[in-house]
């Protein structure tokens, strides 16, 4: 409902023109890679394969599409590691509709934006904070943990994530569990709080494959 919303609110703008949407961040690499938008509006929390994973392989790929993330995650960490894999602009999900506006404008003529209050610190600072910035008990993962608590807080089950990453239910029972002792937390729903508060940088691995297809998503 809110990527039917938000396409019919950017129909409504003479200059736009809307040439695919999913919701899924699989198919979204799909659709970038055979339509090449100039311009992708993207959310972070995507099934498969979350906004910032795809930010970084449309970076890799060195794909003309330029990105807009549009999200409710206001955490200074997801700006941070947005801007940092390359997106273009950071707009909050409860900002008005023109600021989406402008930000896909700016975008497509090749500058960055925030919208506010993110745009009350300059994009250089956040750069370079991303730079700096101590991961704390981020850095004490390892990769793996890391990929379980990335897909646990995007709502997969045990079973879910052991067929995604090729591992035993048991071992990805184990790996949250460390990890939520890393963390200092007792429950699982603690664990996707303290993950959506903090914000976790995503694990740069490579797309699964997935056998449908689908019509490039806000």
């Amino acid at each position: 409902m809110v990527r039917q919303g938000v396409r019919g609110l950017l129909e409504s703008e003479h200059d736009f023109s809307i040439v695919g949407e999913c919701g899924d961040g699989l198919e979204t690499i799909k659709l970038v890679e055979r339509l090449k938008p100039d311009v992708l509006v993207m959310g972070l929390m995507l099934p498969s394969l979350n906004g910032l994973d795809v930010v970084c392989h449309i970076g890799r790929k060195s794909l003309p599409t330029r990105v807009v993330i549009l999200t409710m995650h206001a955490n200074e960490a997801y700006v941070l590691e947005a801007l940092r894999n390359g997106a273009y602009a950071y707009v909050l999900k409860d900002a008005p509709f023109e600021e989406l506006v402008t930000a896909i404008r700016e975008v497509h003529a090749g500058r960055k934006y925030l919208c506010r209050p993110l745009s009350e610190i300059r994009i250089k600072d956040y750069l370079l904070k991303s730079n700096k910035r101590q991961l704390n008990r981020f850095d004490t993962l390892t990769a793996r943990q890391r990929e379980v608590v990335q897909l646990v807080a995007e709502g997969k089950s045990s079973r879910e994530i052991g067929c995604l990453l090729g591992i035993s239910r048991r071992t990805v029972e184990t790996h949250r569990a460390q990890a939520m002792k890393m963390f200092g937390v007792n429950k699982q729903t603690d664990l996707v709080r303290f993950v959506l508060q903090q914000g976790i940088p995503p694990i740069d691995r490579p797309p699964m494959p997935r056998p449908s297809s689908s019509p490039i998503a806000p």
